[in-house]
């Protein structure tokens, strides 16, 4: 910022609108560096373009309000970051906004002691929402931001102050980042997510002073680009999520109704029941509001975590996934289908809907061919949104759902839909397109959601899952150098291979994937790879592993020429 700005005293209708809609700007203007910043150096966007589009949703919903009440418009942001919350950064940007709205929404407008406070509620907020909280990531830089405001609100009123020390505090957090997380410090690089927060704040302070800054937009160039190598922080935190980790065997749901035939006079503490469901538990989300609580957790003893909510409630909505003990699911009634064009045709509903997430018409058919009933258009290159979730789960018409999200950065944007749709729906953490495919041999129309959850998930130990793709940059990772131009290899998330021809690199990489259990390998080409290069691999497979079968299948997948599965 350029000279001083001036003081403002309380932040209105106005100039909240005004925050939320420069913050989008300048999001969307530095997407691209925010997608630059990855450790693996692919060609996909990812962290930048997820929470652009997620703050992009957040705006639309503040500029569709008519509300002269800032608590509303909070309240109305919150709401539209959860629908368009895409990818890990996405949704933990939501949960920070959550929090946020939650602590103004009272307030008719904001003075610099509403603003701090709420930045340090939504931090509260986000770090209870994450199931592993990890420092070195957004949560980090989010938490500094917050503090800084909260120390400078002791000596100001003015609302400008509180975010200038927002965004300074921010600053200073990012910087923290690469000593706080061991893969942000072996590449040397900020992380992703917290670098996109700092451009929302950053947002939040020019909407709000009406100043602009003269760095608007960084667009690095090539030695930038070789020295700025990122931090894929999406790609670490997100394993912080995922199932892998996870002790406990049953993943436990209730909704709360708050009030509603209570089996206890004890007053409701939403800290107390994080507390002792911490004790029977992990992975846990435990949110609440004045009228409902919302669980998540993974534990061995699920009607302990139902016995808990009853004592402040009913229980309008329970689901248990990789369970043995007798389970039980209240879901309303969907409305019966209506087409008002043509009432005379009835739609069956269907028993179960399959929903995969892919990109690629011969993956469609492929998946399509093992049973898939809805294709979520995305991946890699565009993770869909919470949102986009949700409609296809209402779109399938289904009295129940199995979601495949075909990548680690759409798990958490899925099981975000779970609460927001009114059939039973239950996420298949699968992380790549062959897992995906694996498990739907698994599937079994005659079980229950559960157990065909829980078979589809065993089943995937059984694949490994390898892509080729091009280094868009020098870098090192995990003593390995990567030349730009060259053909990676990268076998379940960790790059193995370099080499400047695709074949040879592919067949590099087969033969770490390949072991004693080896018995069928899947080879999908995709948009950037052909048949016949796909053949030699198949080859060179048939002349060196002689008892292994080999099937190639077009794919059509963007970034990716060959996805290949080892089963």
């Amino acid at each position: 910022m350029e000279g001083k700005l001036l003081s403002k005293e309380l932040i209105t209708k106005k100039e909240f609108s005004d925050m939320v809609r420069v913050a989008s700007h300048r999001l969307e203007k530095n997407a691209k560096f925010v997608n630059s910043l990855n450790v693996f150096p692919v060609p996909d966007g990812d962290t930048g373009t997820n929470m652009s589009l997620t703050i992009q949703s957040g705006f639309k919903a503040v500029n569709e309000s008519e509300s002269e009440n800032v608590g509303v418009l909070g309240k109305a942001l919150a709401k539209g970051l959860l629908m368009g919350a895409r990818g890990n950064s996405g949704v933990i940007t939501s949960q920070i906004f959550r929090g946020f709205s939650k602590s103004i929404e009272n307030k008719d407008s904001l003075t610099a002691m509403d603003l701090a406070k709420a930045f340090d509620d939504g931090v509260k907020t986000a770090y209870k929402a994450v199931m592993k909280p990890v420092e070195g990531t957004i949560l980090t830089v989010a938490r500094y931001g917050a503090e800084a405001a909260m120390k400078k609100v002791e000596s100001t009123n003015d609302t400008i102050e509180i975010l200038q020390a927002v965004v300074a505090g921010a600053k200073v957090g990012l910087e923290k980042t690469p000593s706080l997380l061991p893969v942000l410090k072996e590449v040397g690089v900020v992380d992703s997510g917290g670098q996109g927060l700092v451009f929302i704040y950053e947002g939040f302070l020019e909407g709000l002073s009406g100043q602009t800054s003269n760095d608007e937009e960084y667009v690095p160039d090539e030695k930038d680009m070789s020295e700025m190598v990122n931090a894929s922080h999406h790609q670490t935190a997100q394993g912080q999520f995922n199932t892998d980790d996870i002790e406990n065997g049953y993943c436990t749901e209730m909704m709360v109704e708050l009030g509603d035939n209570p089996t206890s006079d004890e007053k409701f503490d939403n800290e107390k029941l994080r507390s002792y469901l911490d004790t029977i538990g992990d992975s846990l989300i435990c949110v609440s509001d004045d009228e409902v609580i919302k669980v998540h957790v993974h534990t061995n003893y699920p009607y302990k975590v139902w016995e808990a909510g009853r004592k402040f409630g009913s229980l309008s909505k329970i689901k248990i996934d990789n369970m043995r003990l007798q389970h039980e699911t209240i879901v309303e009634e969907d409305e019966p289908f209506e087409n008002a064009e043509a009432p005379k045709e009835e739609v069956k509903q269907l028993d179960y809907a399959v929903i995969a997430v892919s990109s690629g018409e011969g993956l469609t058919k492929l998946f399509e061919s093992l049973g898939v009933t809805n294709i979520i258009s995305g991946g890699q290159t565009m993770n869909p949104s919470t949102n986009d979730i949700v409609d296809a789960i209402n779109k399938s018409n289904a009295k129940r759902a199995l979601v495949l999200p075909n990548n680690g950065n759409i798990i958490m944007a899925a099981k975000q839909a779970v609460d927001l749709v009114d059939i039973p729906v239950a996420i298949v953490a699968t992380k790549t397109i062959s897992q995906g495919m694996t498990a739907m041999l698994s599937f079994n129309p005659e079980s229950d959601l559960e157990d065909n959850k829980e078979n589809m998930e065993d089943s995937l130990d059984t694949v490994k899952s390898g892509q080729i793709t091009q280094a868009i940059r020098d870098t090192e990772i995990d003593g390995l150098k990567i030349t730009k131009g060259h053909y990676m290899g990268i076998v379940d998330g960790k790059i193995l291979v370099d080499d400047a021809d695709i074949i040879a690199g592919t067949e590099k990489m087969l033969d770490k994937m390949i072991d004693e259990d080896s018995e069928v390998i899947t080879i999908l080409v995709g948009k950037d790879g052909n048949t016949e290069d796909a053949q030699k691999v198949a080859d060179y497979l048939d002349d060196k592993y002689a008892d292994l079968e080999t099937e190639i299948h077009q794919g059509d997948q963007p970034v990716y020429p060959y996805l290949i599965s080892v089963e």
